[in-house]
């Protein structure tokens, strides 16, 4: 297990504002998706992965891995989208449907998504600068290649 410190006060600064950044916007955009579209964030997030499969279908299992849900908050949700006839189940190679993106839910995801992609221009990507948002990118990679490592090596969620 890592060596448990504390921050210093100008690396508690950095986190605070990240965190703060983060809600800020997330808010902010998925705000305008529900009172817009009446599309949650978690809807979004589903009509977007389903988009990009192959053939706008997936299993559960690999759903879930990709949005990085919890197996029960997955499946509620999907229910509330399919009664809303954004995505349907169909019968799958494996024990469990596969989770396939409508015409409706194509059509949800073909409507919001430039907004949003604007929003996301106007209150980040212009915000942060061409120089800038490559070094972010960079931090971010980092951060996320650390998380993998720390669950794969010595984190208590495994298994």
């Amino acid at each position: 297990m890592a060596t448990k410190r504390m921050l210093t006060d100008d690396e508690q600064r950095a986190w605070r504002a990240y965190i703060a950044m983060q809600h800020t916007l997330d808010r902010h955009l998925q705000q305008h998706m529900q009172r817009e579209f009446g599309l949650s964030g978690a809807d979004f997030e589903i009509l977007v992965t389903l988009s990009e499969a192959d053939a706008t279908r997936m299993r559960v299992a690999e759903l879930g891995a990709a949005t990085q849900w919890e197996k029960s908050r997955l499946s509620h949700h999907l229910t509330r989208m399919a009664a809303r006839g954004l995505i349907r189940r169909e019968p799958g190679d494996g024990r469990y449907p596969d989770v396939v993106l409508t015409d409706a839910g194509l059509a949800a995801l073909e409507e919001c998504a430039p907004p949003n992609a604007a929003r996301v221009r106007e209150l980040f990507i212009d915000v942060i600068g061409r120089d800038r948002l490559e070094t972010l990118r960079g931090i971010a990679d980092d951060v996320v290649a650390a998380v993998e490592e720390h669950r794969t090596t010595d984190c208590a969620l495994r298994g």
